[in-house]
């Protein structure tokens, strides 16, 4: 690829999910189990900013232009371009160099795909995330977490925790995800995708006959949570306080 049309480096690492005990270790919040386990190897703390209603950790070298921050919204999924659009806005990070990890119906657990812009698909935190940024040129990574049947039932399927099966299909796909950031950090989006995706076909034909054998129950449908409403800070005005005034600052 020329090194004009090559993609930037990956810059911000965004995981959906809902905050809280509740929804912990629900299907919606597989963007989350990434992040988390990507910072907890990277040895990259998340520490909570009030400014940003957000958990933020920060891989690879020291400075605002190197490495990249890894972001998990804390305002519930239907606000979480809110944290994106400040930190994409105060580090001037643009969207195509944004990776945002989060669950995907039209996969079964076990598979795990990526890809650069395109539809929301009735995400709603991908749909906040677009409208806050004005585009739909970041990154998707999709985590596989299989369909309930009926898309009546989506609501409330998102809202359960898996089975320990497919729970455990969605680590290994996890698993197989950060091998591949290291790449995406480097901007070499299209080794991460090909390596990404050569697994995928092996595993496919496995998990097409897995979910022939199984039937879903239809669960009780929830809404999706909403978070409390509060004005969003400028960008502007965050220069040195909160997290990066920790990160930047002499204490460390």
């Amino acid at each position: 690829m020329p090194e004009a049309n090559r993609p930037g480096p990956i810059r911000l690492i965004v995981g959906l999910g809902n905050p809280g005990k509740e929804y912990e270790r629900t299907r919606h919040n597989a963007g989350f189990w990434l992040v988390e386990r990507f910072a907890l190897q990277s040895s990259a703390p998340l520490r909570k900013d009030a400014k940003y209603q957000a958990l933020v950790g920060r891989v690879g070298a020291a400075g605002p232009n190197a490495g990249a921050w890894l972001v998990m919204p804390q305002s519930f999924m239907n606000a979480s371009g809110r944290a994106v659009q400040m930190l994409a806005g105060f580090f001037k990070i643009p969207a195509d160099e944004i990776l945002v990890v989060h669950d995907e119906l039209d996969f079964l657990p076990g598979t795990v795909k990526m890809k650069q812009g395109g539809g929301i698909a009735g995400h709603n935190g991908l749909r906040d995330i677009s409208q806050r940024l004005g585009s739909h040129d970041y990154w998707r990574l999709r985590v596989g977490i299989g369909h309930p049947g009926d898309k009546n039932a989506v609501a409330g399927y998102v809202l359960q925790k898996p089975p320990a099966a497919d729970r455990a299909d969605i680590d290994e796909a996890i698993g197989r995800s950060i091998e591949v950031l290291p790449l995406c950090l480097a901007g070499d989006m299209q080794s991460a995708m090909q390596k990404l995706h050569s697994v995928e076909k092996k595993i496919e034909p496995k998990a097409e006959k897995k979910l022939a054998a199984k039937a879903v129950p239809v669960p009780e449908a929830k809404p999706e949570p909403q978070p409390e409403s509060k004005p969003a800070p400028q960008a502007g005005k965050l220069a040195a306080k909160g997290l990066f005034g920790s990160l930047f600052g002499k204490n460390k």
